[in-house]
């Protein structure tokens, strides 16, 4: 190890977890007063800390020793926890990960948007800490991810095949999974079978290195109506084997509703630019909502736990205060699930968004449920959501906006402050770019509520919800 690595390696003895920061990451002080981020430690543990990284203001490290537990934490519950990215805080306590969460949003919109808060709403926590989500994507390989016990062994170890998740930040390396806590069965149910038989029948599993391999991913999604949707993507066209399989998870699987595939030989795995093909069922799975249907395609956005997405969509409707007789603009609509949730209580909803799919989803979703009072319209946000359309569409009284996690483009809050509706209601999954928004806004829009909403708990993930209105 050269002189420099030395100075860049630390060890910190005997040092307290004080706090949890972005990405999931714990935050703890050297003695020469620097930050140090921890992957491996819960707030209020004691520690030895192995530096790997050394920035001007802070260290990158990991937890060593544990020389005191905190109270703050409690038994992961899943086999998989520590190697498996998902589910970063599984070792927190639940009622902690919330403080967490919140403490994190309100620092985001003090510090990053200097903006002043009115008496912060408690953040709302999931009533579904486990097998909450309707949509998990499975990762085939032919080259699973061996621990350093399994490689310094000299025992044999057998089958290399994996179906699970990319181990972060390692692109080819796959966990394979026996049992997930996100999805409720028969998720682990369909993925182990479909495992046990590809292995059975000689199906070989991809090896992205090499681009070979006949089976890629395999996509499951459920809903509250009970549907399922199993999509399998095949690297190769192989009628023979490609049958086999879809026969075999039919058979075994009478409860799916929806079976499909893909069949892809591009370097990677996204299917928006694929074809789709329904092999048997419905193309579709459906999820509701109030009595609202939504249909589900193998590329359709739709918010992962359907139970807080319900929690989340009726605080935005609530904020928003609608009487009956406004114009809404739903921006970045999706799929357009919240300007049909709020369609009812508003004159008409205007909904934009950038990917053609989701609008076309969108419409059907608008004629399915029979609601005339909503427009949906395609485009890159900053170049359609301009004076023309405002002209032709008409001044919103209120503007929902609900962006990825990049924020929204400068040109689109311009564009919202020179309209100057009475209300904003901003929907976030990142408080930090929410808070750089409204920033910009500040001078002409005051933050009359916010509301934290825990849509993925055992991750530090946190959706947020802020109504402006004029000052």
């Amino acid at each position: 190890m050269s002189r420099r690595s030395k100075q860049r390696k630390k060890v910190f003895e005997n040092i307290e977890v004080i706090d949890a920061g972005a990405k999931g990451k714990t935050v703890a002080k050297a003695p020469d007063g620097k930050v140090i981020f921890l992957p491996n430690a819960v707030p209020g543990d004691v520690v030895d800390v192995q530096t790997f990284k050394k920035r001007k203001a802070y260290y990158e490290g990991k937890a060593t020793t544990f020389h005191k537990l905190s109270d703050k934490r409690t038994d992961p519950v899943c086999e998989h926890f520590g190697t498996c990215g998902g589910c970063k805080w599984q070792d927190m306590g639940y009622k902690h990960q919330l403080y967490y969460k919140q403490k994190e949003v309100t620092n985001n919109l003090t510090r990053i948007g200097h903006i002043e808060l009115p008496e912060v709403t408690p953040i709302l926590g999931s009533k579904e800490q486990y097998f909450y989500r309707n949509k998990m994507e499975f990762s085939f390989s032919d080259s699973r991810w061996l621990t350093l016990e399994e490689i310094q062994s000299d025992e044999d170890l057998g089958d290399k095949n994996a179906l699970g998740f990319h181990i972060p930040g390692m692109w080819d390396k796959i966990l394979d999974l026996n049992k997930c806590h996100l999805q409720a069965n028969p998720s682990n149910e369909i993925r182990n079978a479909v495992k046990a038989f590809a292995i059975e029948n000689n199906l070989e599993f991809f090896n992205t290195r090499n681009q070979t391999g006949l089976l890629r991913t395999m996509m499951i999604r459920t809903s509250s109506t009970g549907d399922i949707m199993v999509m399998i993507q095949f690297f190769k066209d192989d009628k023979v084997k490609r049958e086999l399989l879809l026969d075999f998870i039919a058979e075994s699987f009478s409860k799916i509703t929806s079976l499909q595939y893909v069949i892809n030989e591009k370097a990677n795995d996204t299917i928006y630019d694929q074809e789709v093909i329904c092999y048997k069922g419905a193309d579709h799975i459906f999820e509701e909502m109030e009595g609202l249907k939504f249909k589900i395609n193998a590329k359709s956005f739709y918010q992962t736990n359907s139970n807080q997405a319900y929690e989340l969509y009726k605080i935005t409707r609530d904020f928003a205060g609608l009487t009956g007789g406004e114009l809404v603009y739903d921006l970045y609509t999706g799929t357009g699930t919240i300007a049909q949730f709020v369609s009812k209580q508003a004159s008409k909803v205007i909904g934009v968004e950038s990917v053609p799919d989701a609008i076309i989803a969108a419409k059907e979703n608008a004629q399915l449920n029979n609601i005339n009072n909503v427009e949906f319209f395609v485009g890159d946000m900053k170049n359609v959501f301009n004076a023309t359309f405002i002209e032709t569409h008409g001044e919103p009284d209120v503007i929902i906006t609900d962006p990825p996690r990049d924020g929204m483009h400068k040109d689109v809050v311009q564009q919202i402050l020179n309209i100057a509706p009475k209300k904003v209601v901003y929907v976030s999954c990142n408080s930090a770019t929410q808070a750089r928004d409204l920033a910009l806004m500040d001078a002409q829009y005051k933050v009359i509520k916010t509301q934290a909403v825990d849509m993925f708990p055992q991750t530090f993930h946190v959706e947020n919800v802020v109504l402006l209105e004029r000052r």
